[in-house]
């Protein structure tokens, strides 16, 4: 465990499943599963992975961070943005400060409680009066893309009855309906950004929580309508020349079955080629200084369309490998 400020770079691929389940739901289209209409493939926000990985760090493991919902004192509804800053601000009630003091005390605090603005970063506005207006800008080391499925999906509408009446007194129970993907296979891409981690002071301890948090956040979304969804590989490269990256991993990848992309259910219908990804990395060997992963047991990998496990593939082209114990 480290407390250092964070010094390498890191590129992230997250792959994982859903089973008939809503993995990102669009509130603004009845909350069906997002799909990009044009390829007919899933997509997943990085808003909802951070969701994820905040929750399980709140929740999991009791880690304070700034983004979640806190009830107004003494009143109705939740906080935003501004009370919840002004909570930090605790520690300097009742001396008089200037909007920029206020804002760099407000800072410290933060960034001393809060893990996923350390990880995230933030836009967070900041009122001292009705002239004295400004904003706690921080950008976030780590940045994920919108996560794509590998496959086109179908979408499919359940209806059921609830348990309870419509209303008092009246003998029919109310309906449930909702939409659901019956299998999705996710990938996620990331980049972690050392450069940006010196103004958040994101450290070493913090990068081995935010790859904790993708994968156990993952397998723990448990809930009625989160519950089907399983973390299936996470691989982390820590690059050893500051500011490189190779980029676009996950377009390295890809996914092949005899069956149509959307009659697939299960991993087992189905391999993940990786050919394309160890040859690139192998070509970068000499700014990698290892490769982080974790894998699940589900996944059958091929390389060059012949049957192989990750770690040793990875191995072979002379990179260290280092499997993370999630």
């Amino acid at each position: 465990m480290s407390t250092d400020i964070l010094k390498n770079r890191h590129e992230i691929l997250f792959l994982y499943d859903a089973k008939f389940v809503n993995p990102n739901g669009d509130p603004s289209d009845e909350n069906r599963p997002r799909i990009d209409e044009e390829t007919e493939r899933n997509i997943v926000t990085d808003v909802r992975l951070k969701r994820t990985i905040r929750d399980y760090l709140y929740d999991f493991l009791k880690k304070e961070i700034f983004i979640r919902q806190i009830a107004v004192a003494g009143g109705e509804g939740i906080q935003d943005a501004k009370t919840r800053f002004d909570n930090f601000l605790e520690p300097f009630k009742g001396k008089k400060m200037k909007l920029n003091e206020t804002i760099e005390k407000g800072k410290s605090e933060i960034l001393a409680k809060c893990v996923d603005i350390r990880m995230f970063g933030a836009l967070i506005p900041v009122e001292v009066s009705q002239k004295e207006k400004g904003a706690l800008v921080l950008v976030g080391p780590t940045q994920f893309r919108m996560g794509r499925s590998l496959h086109k999906v179908a979408v499919k509408y359940i209806q059921g009855t609830g348990a309870f009446a419509s209303q008092a007194g009246a003998g029919q129970q109310t309906f449930r309906e909702e939409y659901v993907l019956p299998y999705s296979m996710i990938a996620f891409y990331g980049i972690v950004n050392e450069n940006a981690a010196q103004d958040t002071q994101m450290t070493e301890d913090d990068m081995n929580l935010l790859l904790e948090g993708i994968w156990l956040g993952t397998k723990n979304l448990i809930t009625r309508s989160k519950m089907g969804q399983t973390p299936h590989l996470l691989l982390d490269v820590v690059y050893n020349e500051k500011s490189f990256y190779h980029g676009d991993l996950d377009r390295l990848i890809s996914l092949a079955s005899e069956l149509d992309d959307q009659e697939i259910r299960d991993p087992s219908e189905y391999t993940i080629e990786i050919g394309g990804l160890v040859k690139a990395l192998g070509k970068i060997k000499d700014k990698i200084e290892t490769v982080q992963i974790a894998v699940s047991d589900f996944i059958t990998y091929t390389m060059n369309g012949k049957k192989a496990t990750l770690k040793d593939s990875i191995e072979s082209e002379g990179i260290k490998v280092k499997m993370l114990d999630l």
